[in-house]
């Protein structure tokens, strides 16, 4: 008779992709808040530049 039953096995295994698709999720925002801020920089510079070049 085997020490784990099958139950308790799948439900190990939903944790186990659950944690793995939570962390996949949340590095996605990381990245996405990333190029956010890259971009607000740009245009704020490429802004800058227009105001102090302007006639």
């Amino acid at each position: 008779m085997p020490d784990e039953d099958p139950a308790r096995a799948l439900e190990d295994h939903l944790e186990k992709s659950r944690l793995a698709q939570e962390t996949r999720n949340e590095r996605q925002v990381w990245y996405f808040l990333a190029y956010f801020l890259f971009g607000i920089h740009v245009l704020a510079f490429v802004m800058i530049y227009a105001v102090r070049h302007a006639k």
